[in-house]
């Protein structure tokens, strides 16, 4: 046995237990043992996510990002594609100031500290796909919290989702063409 063990090396022995592992994998996998990735997708949706742009500078008249527009969006630092901008909400940074006519009572006001600051929420449309977890755009689970960048030919803001919804079931036929279903 030490004569056996001693024509090979530790290198030799690392790569027969990894083929072995391979191939154990590989046999649960297509006995259903193992789910795979392309498993897990139950369908592809239609889906709209709101990104929350909080404070964003803007000195011109108006707000760069229109609704029926497109934007370039990039999910964690990865570029994914152009979307269609449905609505736009922006609204110029608010303060509390004591109401004079009513004690302990306060108003919204424009802050005019900060003229030039917005928040704004921004809902885009997509196709993902729907898995247990959620869905999926572009290879990253779209949900509330994920940071996201909006460009455009004028404007570059970093936000946060704020909210997810599927809309509505797509149905891809042979052509790979996408129809929506309801």
């Amino acid at each position: 046995m030490k004569n056996l063990l001693g024509k090979f090396n530790i290198v030799d022995i690392i790569i027969v237990l990894g083929v072995i592992i391979a191939l154990f994998v590989g046999i649960l996998t297509t006995k259903h043992f193992r789910q795979t990735a392309d498993k897990q997708i139950e369908a592809t949706s239609a889906i709209t996510f709101q990104v929350f742009l909080r404070g964003v500078t803007v000195t011109g008249e108006e707000f760069p990002i229109k609704p029926q527009d497109k934007t370039f969006i990039t999910i964690r630092n990865v570029p994914y594609t152009e979307l269609d901008v449905l609505n736009v909400e922006s609204e110029s940074r608010k303060t509390a100031v004591a109401s004079s006519r009513v004690k302990d009572q306060y108003v919204l006001v424009k802050d005019p500290a900060q003229p030039a600051i917005f928040d704004a929420v921004v809902t885009i449309t997509d196709t993902a796909k729907i898995t247990k977890d959620g869905a999926v755009v572009g290879g990253n689970k779209i949900k509330m919290g994920l940071p996201v960048t909006l460009e455009g030919e004028k404007y570059k803001f970093n936000g946060t989702i704020s909210d997810v919804r599927v809309t509505s079931e797509v149905e891809v036929d042979d052509a790979g063409v996408n129809n929506q279903v309801g």
